[in-house]
């Protein structure tokens, strides 16, 4: 199932691979000399900045986003993928400075870099600005995903002077300079989506991106998190929708793929439910681990494993999807409920990745049964199960990206999954929203219409009364689970300090604290620039 993907790279892109965690890197020793500004030298030269997030996506950053919502527990079992508490503390919203799954910022910090040294290398201010724009567009992505994670990030517009005291700016002035870098991008950025721009920024990624920050805005600048209300005015409803149009009218985009195989391990480009997703390959382009935390932790002692073959590498399985969460998929007829392994479970088919009759037997013998509930040895935050049968077999499972038995057993557990970031179908839903919030319907859309296209293609009973913004998040709870976006909705909605899982009030160690809104910063970070305070709360 490997998909082909070609990235040009050189010798001087591939110095820039190094994590720059401290935001003060002397890149001007890197440099290297290009032809003119062609298309081929401008591809290699870019082609680095575009994937400086995969392998955050496809495990640390992915761990964060999933656990700190209602969409899972990080369970252990008897020590076994305890690691430090890095998956209890996040699933109870007691991050500490130190844990493992925060490393992303480093990812983005390098990232930043790259753009700013790609920038610097076509001529800065004085540059083409069609040449730039599309590392200016990724250099506002990285910012975004900062500035979502961690509130106050320093703006990097950019490389640091040597010895150069970097400083962090206050969130809201963050989003100001992301919704500033992103217009003037838009004139120049490619206005096709195709295979060539497939994992690149054109111009319906820079407008998803703005729709994303303008839903958010009142979270993004309130000035405190912990002042946010649901109930705050956002100024930018009008815009929200005006960039949902865009995309919307462009008519490039559709729900014509069924729900399970826009996220097969051959998806792709052909998805054209997909405006802005991180390519990956199991040789290629590696670093997708989602299968192995969601996946029976001793799939291969039974008869084959149930997805159709023997997974050759150990699985960790200690990610169970919460009862609360469990509950959503329980629409008659709902094509995404097939992406849940619930109850009994039957073997796929390795060829088609559909399901079969036939039961899965641990050991050959025993019938596998997830449970919906999840019981604890003891309370406390190491959120243990038990090593054994009955301790894996806790919570219900994802397989919404389904990993290929034979790309994981051969390539050290690597996916070949593409992982979508932004979805027309979240356009429609985000627009449903912000009309719903107070924004003007435009083009004859109303909620209900825009909410029943996403029931009616996965098969799902349509509403015959407006949503509520409740609705809202249900349905985005179903649609867009592991893809990262559920800690982004709970904060917006309100729900994020609600109890789910075992983040329930009186229990060790959970937080219910509103500055838990945002993340701690790492602490090789802090200890990097020390000029900086750590976040409120840590």
């Amino acid at each position: 199932m490997n998909k082909k993907i070609q990235i040009l790279m050189t010798a001087g892109l591939l110095g820039l691979t190094a994590s720059c965690t401290d935001l003060d890197v002397d890149i001007d020793s890197q440099y290297t000399e290009y032809p003119s500004s062609s298309e081929v030298a401008v591809e290699a030269k870019m082609a680095d900045v575009y994937y400086a997030f995969r392998s955050a996506l496809g495990s640390s950053y992915n761990q964060i986003q999933t656990l700190s919502s209602d969409e899972a527990t990080g369970i252990s079992f008897d020590g076994d993928y305890y690691d430090g508490g890095t998956y209890s503390h996040t699933s109870l919203h007691n991050y500490l400075p130190t844990d493992g799954g925060l490393s992303y910022w480093s990812d983005l910090s390098s990232g930043i870099t790259r753009c700013n040294t790609v920038i610097k290398d076509f001529g800065g201010d004085e540059a083409d600005p069609s040449i730039i724009a599309p590392a200016r567009a990724m250099r506002a992505f990285y910012h975004f995903i900062l500035m979502d994670s961690f509130g106050d990030v320093p703006i990097l517009d950019k490389i640091p002077d040597e010895d150069e005291a970097v400083e962090r700016s206050p969130r809201k002035e963050v989003a100001e300079y992301i919704e500033s870098e992103l217009l003037d991008c838009l004139p120049y950025l490619n206005t096709s989506s195709n295979e060539s721009t497939y994992g690149k920024p054109n111009k319906w990624m820079a407008e998803a991106l703005l729709v994303k920050l303008y839903i958010n805005w009142a979270v993004y600048t309130c000035g405190d998190v912990t002042t946010y209300t649901p109930d705050l005015t956002n100024a930018k409803l009008a815009d929200c929708v005006k960039y949902c149009d865009d995309i919307i009218q462009s008519g490039l985009f559709d729900l014509s793929d069924e729900y399970r195989r826009k996220f097969y391990p051959d998806n792709g480009a052909q998805i054209k439910d997909f405006i802005y997703a991180m390519p990956f390959d199991c040789t290629s382009a590696q670093g997708m681990y989602y299968g192995r935390y969601r996946t029976f932790r001793r799939i291969d002692d039974g008869n084959g494993g149930y997805y159709g073959g023997q997974m050759g590498n150990s699985c960790a399985g200690n990610f169970a999807m919460n009862p609360e969460f469990s509950d959503l998929f329980s629409l008659e007829g709902d094509q995404r409920n097939d992406a849940v392994l619930g109850g009994t479970v039957y073997k796929f088919d390795g060829a088609t990745y559909e399901p079969t009759d036939e039961v899965f037997l641990y050991q050959g013998t025993t019938p596998l049964v997830f449970s919906k509930t999840i019981t604890l040895k003891a309370e406390n935050e190491q959120l243990n199960v038990g090593a054994d049968f009955n301790g894996w077999s806790q919570g219900y499972r994802s397989i919404k990206f389904y990993p290929d038995p034979t790309e994981y057993r051969e390539h050290g557990r690597n996916q070949s999954n593409d992982v979508p970031i932004f979805r027309y179908a979240d356009i429609l839903l985000t627009k449903a929203e912000a009309i719903l919030r107070g924004a003007q319907a435009t083009n004859g859309d109303t909620p209900l219409s825009l909410f029943n296209q996403i029931r009616g293609y996965v098969s799902a009973p349509l509403l015959e009364v407006a949503p509520t913004l409740q609705d809202i998040l249900d349905e985005r709870g179903r649609e867009f689970f592991d893809e990262n976006w559920r800690r982004n909705d709970m904060i917006r909605f309100g729900t994020f300090e609600s109890e789910y899982g075992f983040h329930k009030k009186g229990f060790p160690t959970a937080r219910f604290d509103k500055e838990c809104r945002i993340l701690p910063v790492p602490q090789d970070v802090l200890n990097a620039n020390s000029n900086w305070t750590q976040n409120p709360g840590y």
